[in-house]
């Protein structure tokens, strides 16, 4: 009992801080765009193009800082990130020109490496052990609340402060509120360490041929989800303004939090046993689902809803996915290199979108480019099949708890 409530502690810290990560490092910034490019002087592609530079540095430096985790432990790689995510906030804050202001978000991308779900992910694979997928879909149930608090209160701030002032304020919350937390978290991790083995058994890989094949097409369908992912979130509601709900579009997005918190919730009533294998090719079905369902019915607003709930509940599953499916094939052991190396390939790819879509907003317009984004989803629904297809005869013999 005390070491279920010790879990549940710690996974609910972890929450608060993957909250204030991803508000702060992530879902933030498409709502600071546009003022940030209006102040600097600068186009707003240009700023989502210091963004696209920005994710493929932090692409660059996963699979080292999922090394460090695995050397030194998650908890105290987030803590000594969270004081990064707080100067690379802080920097962004200083910034007077747009070089400066290009320096500080790569430095925001670099520190995401080290605070992100990644690195929290690897965390409870080595605390909770042969309950990490559980512990994985509560936790991304607390943290899917990132966007639905974080846009609005973005956008409220913009409202009472300029931008320098609320990333100010973004860094003051990841050094007073994140690293007291990773700290703690540090040392729950040595004391789960100290328990007997059984209680943080490794989760048994699976016995599977060509086994780096596997690894390659997981890499490959989380670098397409990611890509469109990350084009669709940087651009929702400006998106949403361009295909004709306008002010609509800000509460439309807005269900795309409690659209993932569903998915979870739903997960943890009745997939827990559903190999993630399966999860994997759901969750990628929702993306071309979602986006051509959006080219399909707009400006329909109700059809804009149907796009988020769609979508949201897909982001909720693959953020489960991104944890589960390698821990469920691989094993815990080097854990979280391989969840950096899966990262440094979707933040690579991901790198690509804000930018790519920003100029083909502009230059094609936003139908054409929802349906390249859903062509893309598509061809991820096809990698995780063959992922399924080749895993296939060795999950469907264990259940995934």
């Amino acid at each position: 009992m005390a070491d279920t409530q010790s879990n549940a502690g710690a996974i609910w810290a972890l929450g608060v801080t993957q909250i204030i990560g991803y508000g702060t490092l992530y879902y933030s910034f498409s709502i600071l765009a546009p003022n940030v490019a209006g102040d600097l002087d600068v186009p707003v592609q240009w700023i989502y193009a210091f963004i696209s530079l920005a994710l493929l540095a932090g692409g660059l430096v996963s699979p080292w800082a999922g090394g460090l985790a695995d050397r030194l432990g998650a908890g105290q790689v987030m803590s000594f990130g969270s004081v990064g995510a707080a100067a690379a906030l802080a920097a962004c804050g200083m910034a007077g020109n747009a070089m400066a202001f290009l320096a500080g978000v790569i430095l925001v991308e670099l520190a995401s490496a080290f605070v992100l779900y990644s690195t929290a992910f690897a965390f409870l694979a080595q605390t909770t052990g042969s309950r990490a997928r559980r512990s994985i879909t509560y936790l991304t149930l607390i943290a899917g609340f990132a966007s639905t608090i974080f846009w609005p209160l973005t956008t409220w701030l913009l409202q009472a402060m300029d931008w320098h002032q609320v990333y100010f304020l973004f860094a003051v919350l990841n050094l007073a509120i994140c690293l007291p937390l990773h700290l703690w978290l540090s040392r729950f991790a040595r004391i789960a360490a100290g328990r007997p083995p059984e209680t943080i058994a490794d989760p048994t890989p699976i016995s599977l041929e060509n086994r780096n094949l596997v690894f390659v097409l997981i890499v490959m369908g989380f670098s397409l989800a990611g890509f469109v992912s990350a084009a669709t979130l940087f651009h929702m509601v400006p998106l949403l303004g361009l295909l004709g709900l306008g002010t609509a579009g800000a509460w439309v997005a807005s269900l795309l939090g409690p659209a993932q918190v569903a998915s979870r919730l739903i997960n943890m009533a009745f997939g827990q046993d559903l190999p993630a294998t399966v999860l994997a090719v759901v969750s990628a079905v929702t993306m071309p689902l979602a986006l051509g369902t959006l080219a399909l019915s707009a400006p329909s607003t109700t059809g804009a809803i149907a796009f988020a709930v769609i979508f949201g509940l897909g982001s909720g599953l693959f953020s489960i996915v991104s944890g589960t499916l390698p821990l469920a094939i691989f094993g815990k052991a080097g854990f979280g290199k391989r969840l950096g190396w899966i990262g440094m390939g979707r933040l690579g790819l991901s790198a690509l979108a804000p930018f790519a879509l920003s100029v083909s907003l502009v230059t094609v317009g936003p139908k054409p480019s929802v349906w390249v984004l859903t062509g893309a989803g598509t061809c991820c629904v096809a990698v995780f099949a063959e992922v399924w297809r080749r895993c296939r005869p060795s999950m469907s013999a264990m259940p995934l708890r």
